[in-house]
């Protein structure tokens, strides 16, 4: 997709279709209030067991495109072997430099895949040296940039979330969005055992939707985690009902 200045919210995943699982909507709901939304990608998929990197490539901008981001671009990482390196996190801090999120999303830093939990780790550190103005970054010359806010998409992950983002408006359109990937989830015989069939895909997703839905009162939902605590200014305005 076309590069654009800056984006305001950033979610980086490991692979592309990762977003699409664990935060899509959350991407979707953010649009609709006037957010520019963006995702970084950090393989290319080179070493999936289905499909090759250029059909990820291709299924990875369509379903940005039903996601409305205003940019999507994926790094060169190994598939298969996302590192927490100097020159990883360099590369990261690079584009957090050139768009400039105020949030990030991250994946939830423990989980089966390594290249997921490695990937919310040297998320985290590549937000932190983006900001350092002695660190240099290699392409274009940006100004150091520190994101405000990172959270962490915990949809996979059995923890209590801190929050959860209602998506019931969006979730016909999250589901469109990861059927995009027609390499990974259309009906075929290759790593059946390890894929949904595509049958079941709408059915699970909804179901995980539904049951963070009703933690908060609301039909779809997708959860979030961040370590720090909150701060509220108004009580009054505090949303969920307690009884």
């Amino acid at each position: 997709m076309s590069t654009v200045p800056t984006v305001d919210i950033l979610a980086i995943a490991a692979h592309r279709d990762d977003v699409e699982q664990t935060c899509g909507g959350t991407l979707l709901s953010m649009h609709a209030r006037g957010w520019r939304t963006g995702i970084l990608d950090l393989t290319q998929g080179e070493s999936g067991t289905r499909g090759t990197a250029a059909d990820r490539e291709a299924e990875a901008n369509a379903a940005a495109r039903i996601l409305n981001v205003a940019h999507r671009e994926a790094l060169d990482l190994p598939d298969g072997n996302v590192e927490n390196t100097l020159a990883n996190r360099l590369k990261l801090a690079a584009v957090l430099r050139r768009l400039r999120p105020r949030v990030v999303i991250l994946p939830y830093w423990q989980g089966r895949h390594p290249d997921h939990y490695t990937s919310a780790t040297l998320g985290y550190e590549a937000c932190f040296i983006s900001g350092l103005a002695k660190v240099a970054t290699s392409g274009e010359a940006n100004p150091p940039h520190r994101p405000f806010k990172i959270l962490y998409a915990s949809l996979y992950a059995d923890v209590r979330p801190t929050f959860v983002v209602d998506i019931t408006p969006f979730v016909e359109q999250r589901l469109q969005s990861l059927l995009a990937y027609r390499s990974q989830y259309g009906t075929q015989p290759q790593g059946s055992g390890l894929f949904v069939p595509e049958e079941e895909i709408r059915e699970r997703t909804f179901a995980t939707a539904r049951h963070y839905g009703l933690l908060a009162g609301v039909r779809y939902a997708e959860p979030f985690v961040q370590k720090e605590v909150s701060l509220v200014d108004d009580v009054m305005n505090l949303a969920v009902q307690s009884i």
